[in-house]
């Protein structure tokens, strides 16, 4: 089996190594990492700058480009074929809930769900603030091992067309963790704050990033059940639409016969 690993964080994450490591044990593993930080890049592909892409070690290399860049540089100039398998993080930080939209790490599965390929992502969670960014040093031991264990159980299955899992592993000691539960997507609250500040030059800048809030009380949710010290498995759709308000548009607009 061929497994081709990305992150968000780059190439010399700490959560790359210890995916690696987890993933090893299943199949021959290639990262195709940023060369540097990406968080927050989305699902974004770049069009209009030439990419690089940098051997590091055997079967490791560093691309200039966004994750969902590398899973695609992956795929067609490092293996040449699809792989079998395509995981993305250990993250450094939360992508529960309503983070699946912004995460870089995400996209990078994404990428490889819509290529038709299984994918996974993991992110590993600073579990006494839930915070987006980690107050406190992460557990990549635990994030190894929880990452190995649902590996063991999603390994071979079939997915379906453009399906993915999202896996959010709360950094406490292995044992501590309470084990694996299935959980829907929730929603994730944070601060509107931007912070305007002048540069030496007197020009105005801006500084996106809210403190987070919290999140919707939801007990079937990724954040309830992070938060109650389990590994949440989340599975995603590449379909976003929204099919109740579909029915309720249906009756104000006229569909146009084939």
């Amino acid at each position: 089996m061929n497994i081709l690993i990305s992150n968000d964080d780059g190439i010399h994450s700490l959560g790359l190594n210890a995916l690696a490591t987890a993933a090893k044990e299943f199949g021959e593993v290639y990262v195709v990492a940023p060369h540097r930080e990406r968080s927050t890049a989305g699902h974004s592909l770049t069009l209009h700058k030439p990419l690089r892409i940098f051997e590091v070690d055997q079967n490791r290399y560093a691309a200039t480009g966004t994750p969902a860049d590398c899973i695609f540089l992956g795929v067609r100039e490092v293996l040449k074929k699809k792989p079998d398998l395509i995981l993305s993080g250990i993250n450094l930080g939360a992508n529960l809930g309503t983070d699946v939209h912004y995460s870089g790490t995400v996209a990078a599965a994404r990428e490889g769900a819509l290529m038709g390929v299984p994918s996974v992502a993991f992110s590993l969670v600073d579990h006494q603030a839930i915070s987006k960014f980690p107050k406190e040093p992460l557990d990549f031991e635990t994030g190894t091992h929880w990452a190995r264990e649902v590996l063991s159980l999603v390994v071979g299955k079939s997915f379906p067309p453009r399906g993915l899992l999202n896996v959010n592993i709360p950094s406490l000691p292995a044992a501590d963790v309470k084990g694996i539960r299935l959980a829907r997507q929730g929603v994730r609250f944070y601060s509107n704050e931007i912070s305007r500040r002048t540069d030496p030059r007197g020009k105005d800048y801006f500084w996106i990033g809210g403190a987070y809030e919290g999140f919707e009380a939801n007990p079937m949710s990724d954040c309830h059940g992070l938060d109650q010290g389990y590994v949440t498995v989340t599975p995603l759709n590449i379909d976003a639409t929204h099919e109740a308000f579909m029915g309720e548009l249906r009756e104000s607009f006229v569909l146009l016969k084939e």
